[in-house]
């Protein structure tokens, strides 16, 4: 008889899948260098009958199949695949058993498994629960149950029976407050099926009820509600728990940190970062203060616009005394983040944004000059705020005036080529300011009448522009995923299925507003006047790897723009259905939405549509939208480590580097080139480090094919103005922003960076972050030795065709961009710039002679204070989507990652 089942080393019975069998052989024959089908289909047919002769329909454990497997190969006289595939059995021992002291656990359990050892680390670190020991007392499985189970919860308010659009409906909300007040007496009595409820999912679920039945939305009591679910009347809802359940453990899509961790727990806040106001008055500056430590308190991070405070120096007519500017308030704001510390774990993440119009914008830019080791406003990323007639100054040569923000007056001019010159320099030098367009923020923004204001704030990693108490509410999407093979093997992107998870994933944030448990009332009020959300994207450079595409071409680009198209698209599909039941947000008939308006470049560009816009524009204007804004794209560090992918938008940073652990050193490797190596039959340790002492990079390698070097191409690979590309290409259809670093080499220029900010604004971004390879000025190298110098960069050719349309479009720029120069890269060269001759002994902890004081002051700006922290390791920090990221433990100064 055929063997139908097979019993797996927990226990379980599961089906016999004869593909299993295949792909393990296939990759010990690749290992050495055998590439033959025929082969391989004789050898698993002998597996197979030997299997079935042994066990006659029985049931056989793993282990006896992977005993078969091995005297199968050795009996074809395959003695080198044997070897290989009792070497692959030996490590993946080794791993369950690594996976094992890691989650402190006898045995692992089905989902255990499917997370690398990496993805637990990470999950183990931050996510799990602890017990007042802290020892980790929650498996991933059940992480991922409780939130999934939380996401469900408000379909079952939304259902038919229990709610009404249109309202009228009253309830008694007495026995609703009971349940409030004696939530914890209600643990696990209530479920979704198979999924209980906790006690802190039956407070938010009892929480909204409330909310809906003050609005006169809920058609039945509390109780009756209740009866209804105990009675097992929501039981089909315990699919959709099923399918976010399954959506995060087969690591298609990860809500962001917040989220994960707070999910059916005490602080229940699932949103990362939120906008503050500020007006120039004292007790509203208190009270941003305390709303900034109360928000971060509870893992949250903010954005302030410091520019209605009247500057350094002005009158201040209560004491007849001197005001001390906005840049002092940005001080008592940091020194409320060091305070609060976020759990001793994470500094507390801010932006600060002053416009360019105030009169202290020079000593703003200057704010972070003497950050070389002394941690200036080290829980800020701070950006200049530009409009369009700054750049209407800059283009004519014109006087540019700064308006005191108490009365409105002219305090004087400047001149703007000069300011701009400065802002530059200081990004060159110390990766801050970035700069943040709020004309083009503004320019497709829907809900200015609404409002009644324009937008001024983003979030501190800047791609969730915010009005003043709004949060924003992300997940991201592994691309990578959908990376399907054909019957030859060859890639395609699955956009159908891609389409059909961005809809579950929208649908999964919008539920998540419902159930949020916000730091403020005013945040709860007005994130819900918009309910925003941004479904996001990450695994693109994974995904590309696999496509065979280079990131830094035409083909990525278009890749890219269709991606993005898709991923607003089909949100707003879904939050078109959602406004069908559940009503559109309520700022809807104010805005722009009913007159055919979207927040949106690429709308206005018909030309280079995918999908058919025209028809979902009218049903926005029948019907109206669930979500003011449906898509950006966030940082993802650790959630991209948990997904087992590359980080967001990014490329990748390194294709191999050297980690230490308590055993030793080992390289890390990208799991889609480590695959492409071995299929190659080019996998070896020498190579390796050639690859890591080639800061990660193939390019330059003679044992690496140019097909190879062309696709798999890092971060530091690609040149600036191609990173602005792809950052532009991706603009086009967010409705929100997208955080990414503009990498650029340590050789580049103020030239450089004054050219990227002005072709950024040209090509529609709405703010930009460069990042200049080893400006912090305290940079640790991965590599042994000195500092060697990189291969130097040239743009794409695609790129310099775009570079000559925008500059030939835009003549005025001629003036600050030398075209020629970029493309050659001498653009600068030569010119005098800042030295950091002063700083030359740059720490390198690898060497002996550590300053202990100065790494400890490091922590959280070059170092990762976690890996420090609990194991004494110096790990230096990467900049990836605008934020400092240990690619260890994915640590991350951004609370959304």
């Amino acid at each position: 008889m055929v063997v139908e089942k097979v019993m797996k080393r927990d226990g379980r019975i599961v089906p016999f899948d004869e593909s299993r069998i295949r792909w393990a052989i296939q990759r010990a024959m690749w290992e050495v260098g055998v590439r033959d089908d025929e082969l391989l289909d004789r050898i698993v047919k002998d597996v197979i009958n030997r299997i079935n002769e042994l066990y006659d329909g029985e049931v056989p454990h793993i282990e006896n199949i992977q005993d078969i497997v091995e005297l199968e190969l050795m009996r074809n006289g395959l003695f080198e695949v044997a070897k290989a595939y009792i070497l692959y059995r030996k490590k993946k021992a080794e791993i369950r058993e690594e996976k094992r002291k890691i989650l402190n656990k006898e045995k692992l359990d089905e989902i255990d498994k499917r997370f690398s050892i990496n993805a637990l680390r990470v999950l183990t670190s931050r996510y799990l629960i602890r017990n007042e020991e802290g020892k980790v007392i929650e498996s991933p499985k059940e992480l991922f149950e409780r939130v999934a189970t939380l996401a469900a919860i408000p379909d079952l308010l939304y259902d038919e029976r229990v709610f009404s659009k249109e309202g009228g409906y009253t309830q008694d909300l007495k026995k609703v407050e009971y349940y409030l007040q004696n939530f914890e007496e209600f643990a696990g009595v209530y479920s979704i099926g198979r999924f209980r409820l906790n006690k802190y999912h039956f407070e938010r679920m009892i929480s909204l009820y409330k909310e809906l039945a003050e609005k006169g939305k809920m058609k039945v009591s509390i109780d009756e509600f209740l009866g209804m679910l105990e009675h097992g009347e929501f039981e089909k809802y315990e699919e959709v728990v099923e399918e976010y359940f399954n959506l995060m453990v087969n690591q298609v899509f990860m809500p962001n940190t917040p989220a994960l961790i707070n999910s059916g727990r005490p602080l229940g806040m699932l949103s990362a970062c939120f906008v503050v106001p500020i007006e120039d008055d004292m007790e509203s500056i208190m009270k941003a203060a305390h709303d900034v430590a109360i928000i971060q308190k509870m893992g949250g991070g903010t954005g302030i616009n410091f520019s209605k405070l009247r500057p350094e120096g002005d009158l201040v007519g209560t004491t007849t005394g001197a005001a001390s500017g906005p840049v002092s308030f940005m001080h008592l704001i940091d020194a409320v983040s060091d305070v609060i510390k976020q759990g001793g774990v994470r500094r507390g993440a801010n932006m600060g944004i002053l416009e360019v119009w105030h009169p202290d914008i020079e000593k703003f830019i200057h704010a972070k000059e003497q950050n070389v080791g002394t941690n200036v406003l080290s829980n800020f990323n701070i950006s200049v705020g530009l409009w369009r007639d700054f750049w209407e100054a800059l283009k004519e040569g014109k006087k540019y005036p700064l308006i005191n923000p108490r009365t409105g007056k002219k305090v004087k001019e400047i001149d703007p080529k000069s300011l701009f010159e400065e802002l530059a320099y200081m990004a060159w030098a110390k990766a801050d300011p970035g700069v943040v367009f709020f004309d083009v923020i503004n320019k497709r923004n829907v809900l200015e009448p609404a409002k009644g204001e324009k937008i001024r704030a983003t979030n501190p990693c800047g791609e969730e522009p915010l009005y003043d108490y709004e949060s924003c509410n992300l997940a991201s999407i592994n691309l990578a995923k959908f990376v399907k093979y054909d019957d030859e093997g060859k890639p395609y992107f699955d956009w159908d299925e891609y389409a059909k998870v961005i809809m579950k994933v929208a649908k999964y944030l919008d539920n998540a507003i419902d159930v949020n448990k916000f730091p403020l009332p005013e945040i709860d009020y007005y994130t819900k006047l918009t309910r925003r959300i941004g479904v996001g994207m990450m695994g693109l450079a994974d995904a590309l790897f696999k496509l065979g595409i280079p990131y830094n071409s035409k083909e990525g680009y278009d890749f890219m723009r269709k991606a993005t198209e898709y991923l607003t698209f089909y949100a707003y599909r879904y939050s078109v259905e959602a406004a069908k039941q559940r009503g559109p947000f309520p700022l809807y008939k104010l805005s722009k939405y009913p007159e055919g308006e979207l927040p949106i470049e690429g709308y206005y560009h018909k030309e280079i549509w995918n999908l058919p816009w025209d028809d979902l524009v009218e049903e926005i204007k029948e019907y109206g939208v669930r979500n003011a804004m449906v898509t950006t794209c966030p940082p993802t560090g650790s959630v991209s480590m948990i997904a087992d992918t590359s980080s967001g938008i990014e490329p990748i940073f390194a294709l191999v580097y050297k980690k230490s652990v308590t055993v030793g050193e080992f390289y890390y490797v990208d799991p889609v080139f480590e695959a492409e190596l071995k299929k190659r039959g080019l996998y070896t340790d020498e190579l390796l480090q050639r690859i890591s002492d080639n800061y990660g990079s193939v390019q330059g390698l003679e044992e690496i094919p140019e097909d190879m070097q062309r696709i798999f191409v890092t971060a530091m690979d690609i040149h600036w103005l191609d990173h602005l590309l792809a950052q532009a290409s991706i603009q086009l259809w967010l409705t929100d922003s997208a955080s990414k670093t503009i990498n650029m080499p340590n050789d580049a220029t103020v030239e450089d960076v004054k050219a990227a900010y002005l072709l950024a604004h040209a090509l529609g971004c709405k703010g930009v972050t460069v990042y200049r390879d080893g400006s912090l000025s305290v940079q640790v190298y991965s590599v042994e030795g000195e500092k060697k110098k990189r291969a130097p960069v040239k743009p794409s050719e695609y790129a310099k065709r775009i570079l000559k349309e925008i500059v030939e479009s835009e003549s005025w720029l001629k003036k600050f961009v030398n075209v020629e120069a970029i493309i050659d890269g001498t653009n600068g060269k030569g010119m005098p710039t800042f030295s950091l001759s002063n700083h030359k002994g740059t720490l390198n902890p690898t060497k002996s002679g550590v300053d202990e004081r100065k790494i400890k002051e490091l922590l959280g700006i070059a170092y990762c204070p976690v890996c420090y922290e609990h194991g004494g390791e110096v790990v230096e920090l990467r900049m990836e989507s605008g934020c400092a990221t240990c690619p260890k433990c994915g640590w991350s100064k951004c609370v959304i990652s």
